[in-house]
C-alpha cells in the first residue's frame, strides 16, 4: 500500500464535484460526515441520502428534523446565513429506499440515473443493537452489504466504496489485533466454518416454523434474538451485532468489483472532540449509560477492570479519518482496513473515566427526584471479573429476591407485583452485564499501523484560521480534560434534551 504525501487542500479538493451516496445518514456518524463534507467542500456536487420513508416528502421531512435541524449544523447555518436552506436543497437529495432490499427498493429508472452519477459510496447503515433479532441484523448488516456491492458494480464512474464496520469484529481476542480482512467462511472458533448462505436459510426456516406454530410477536422476537446470540457464540463472537458485521465484511471482500474498497473499523465512538462543536453526541451510547447511571446514583457498581484499556475515539476524528482514507486511495484497486482506535497510540484506562466523572459530579452536583434534591455522591465500585460480580449480585439482590418470593407464596401472592417487577429488573441487569462483559473486560488492543502510515503522509498544513481540518491522531487528546470538560457535559446535555430527566 503506497500513500503519497497529502495535505488539507488535497483532501478537501478530492470531494469537489463529487456525487456521494451515503447510507445511514440519519445515524450519529452519518450526520457528522455529511456536515463536515458540506462545510469544508461546498462545491461537492450532490449528497444522495438513502432514507427509510413512505415517500419523497416524508424523506425530506425526516432529513430536516433528524439531520439538518440538529445543533450539529449550527456552524454551517451561520456560514451560509439566509442562503442555508437553498444551499441544502441544491446539495442534498434524499432517496426513499433501504439497503435491506435488492436495488435499495428503488425503481429501475431512478436506479439507472443514480448509477451513472455516483462517484463515492459510503455505507454507514447498520443495526448496532448487541441483542438484535438475528433476522433483522442479518438483513441489514449482511444482506445490506450484498445489495450495496451489487449497486456499486453498476456504477459506471465509481471511484470509492467506504464501508463502516467496527473494531470489535475481532471478538474477544487478546493482545495486538491487526488490521486484516476476514476471509469468506472464517470464524473465531477453531473447528468451525461459517457458511453465510446456510445462516440465511436457517433464518428463513426458523421464520417458517414460528409462523406455522402461530407464535405471538413477543415469542417470535425472543426466539430470533436468542438464535442470533446462539449462532454468534457458536462461531466465537460475543453477540449478534459484531457477528453480523464480520459477515458483512466477508461479503464485501467476496463481492467487491474493480474499485477501491476501504473498511473503517472504529472502536467505541464518543462525542466530538472539537469539530464542528465540542461534545456533540446523539443518544446515550455504551459507556454513556454508566455516566448517566453514576450521575443519578442508580449504578453503584459496574463490571470493569479499572486498569484495563477503554478504547474510545471521538466521532469527529472517525469522520476525519474516513475522508482522508477516501482521498488517499484515489482510484486504486485495493481493499484496505483501517482501525480508527486509541488503544495503541494513546491508551485510556477505565480509571481515567471513573476519576473524571467523580471529579465532575463533585464540582457539579447532579440533581434528581421530584424535588430536584442533591444526590449523595459515592464512588463507583468496580468488579474485575464476571464471577465476582455474579457472586455480589447473588448475595445482595438474588438472595433477598428469593426470600421475597417465599414470603409472597406464604401470603397468597400479596407481593406478586413487586416480586415480578424486581425479578424483571434483576434479569435485565444480568443480561446487560453478560452483553457488555466482552467490552468492559476486553484484553486486546487494536493495531493501527495502516492509519499511522496515513498520519505520517498527511502534511499538517493549517488553514488561515489556524485550525487543522483533519486531525485523527488520538495522541492529541488529553483524556482527563476530554471527559471532564467535553464528553460528560455533552452526554448530560443530550440526556436532558431527550427528556429522560
Amino acid at each position: 500500500m503506497m500513500i503519497g504525501e497529502m495535505d488539507v487542500g488535497s483532501v478537501v479538493g478530492y470531494f469537489r464535484g463529487k456525487s456521494i451516496l451515503i447510507t445511514g445518514s440519519t445515524g450519529f456518524l452519518g450526520k457528522v460526515l455529511m456536515e463536515k463534507i458540506l462545510r469544508v467542500q461546498p462545491d461537492v456536487k450532490k449528497l444522495f441520502l438513502l432514507v427509510r420513508a413512505n415517500d419523497v416528502e416524508s424523506a425530506k421531512l425526516r432529513i430536516q428534523s433528524e439531520v439538518i435541524g440538529t445543533d450539529l449544523f449550527r456552524v454551517l447555518k451561520v456560514k451560509h446565513g439566509v442562503a442555508f436552506d437553498s444551499f441544502i436543497e441544491e446539495k442534498v437529495c434524499p432517496l426513499v429506499g433501504d439497503i435491506m432490499y435488492e436495488n435499495f427498493g428503488l425503481d429501475i429508472i431512478k436506479l439507472r440515473e443514480l448509477s451513472k452519477d455516483i462517484d463515492i459510496i459510503v455505507n454507514g447503515a447498520a443495526t448496532t443493537n448487541f441483542y438484535e433479532r438475528y433476522d433483522v441484523a442479518f438483513d441489514v448488516n449482511v444482506l445490506g452489504v450484498k445489495h450495496v456491492c451489487a449497486f456499486a458494480n453498476k456504477c459506471t464512474k465509481l471511484k470509492m466504496l467506504l464501508h463502516v464496520s467496527t473494531a470489535y469484529v475481532a471478538g474477544e481476542q487478546k493482545g495486538l489485533i491487526p488490521e486484516k480482512p476476514f476471509l469468506m467462511g472464517e470464524t473465531l472458533k477453531v473447528g468451525t466454518h461459517l457458511d453465510i448462505e446456510s445462516e440465511k436459510n436457517l433464518i428463513k426456516q426458523t421464520r417458517i416454523e414460528l409462523e406455522a406454530n402461530c407464535c405471538t410477536e413477543k415469542a417470535e422476537k425472543k426466539t430470533m434474538k436468542e438464535l442470533g446470540l446462539k449462532r454468534a457464540r457458536y462461531f466465537g463472537w460475543p453477540n449478534t451485532y459484531v457477528f453480523t458485521k464480520a459477515m458483512g465484511e466477508m461479503m464485501l471482500g467476496h463481492l467487491r468489483g474493480g474499485f477501491p474498497v476501504v473498511i473503517i473499523r472504529p472502536s467505541i465512538i464518543t462525542s466530538t472532540l472539537k469539530d464542528p462543536l465540542p461534545g456533540w453526541i446523539e443518544g446515550i451510547r455504551t459507556i454513556d449509560t454508566v455516566i448517566i447511571g453514576y450521575a443519578k446514583q442508580t449504578f453503584s457498581f459496574f463490571l470493569v477492570d479499572s486498569e484495563s484499556i477503554m478504547d474510545v475515539i471521538p466521532g469527529d476524528m472517525v469522520v476525519n479519518a474516513m475522508m482522508v482514507t477516501m482521498a488517499a486511495h484515489l482510484e486504486e484497486q485495493v481493499q484496505v482496513i483501517y482501525h480508527v482506535t486509541s488503544s495503541v497510540r494513546n491508551p485510556a484506562p477505565y480509571a481515567i473515566l471513573a476519576e473524571s466523572a467523580h471529579r465532575y459530579f463533585l464540582d457539579n452536583p447532579p440533581c434528581t427526584g421530584r424535588n430536584a434534591g442533591r444526590v449523595w455522591l459515592k464512588k463507583m465500585r468496580f468488579f474485575g471479573t464476571l464471577g465476582r460480580l455474579r457472586l455480589y449480585m447473588a448475595m445482595k439482590y438474588k438472595l433477598p429476591l428469593e426470600m421475597l418470593h417465599l414470603v409472597n407464596i406464604a401470603l397468597c401472592g400479596v407481593f406478586s407485583r413487586r416480586y415480578n417487577e424486581l425479578s424483571r429488573k434483576y434479569k435485565f441487569f444480568m443480561q446487560l452485564i453478560e452483553l457488555y462483559a466482552p467490552y468492559t473486560l476486553f484484553k486486546g488492543c487494536f493495531d493501527d499501523v495502516n492509519l499511522e502510515k496515513l498520519r505520517m503522509a498527511m502534511n499538517k498544513d493549517q488553514n488561515n484560521s489556524g485550525v487543522y481540518y483533519f486531525d485523527f491522531d488520538p495522541k492529541s487528546i488529553d483524556w482527563d480534560d476530554y471527559f471532564y470538560r467535553i464528553h460528560i457535559p455533552g452526554v448530560l446535555q443530550t440526556y436532558a434534551s431527550l427528556s429522560y430527566i
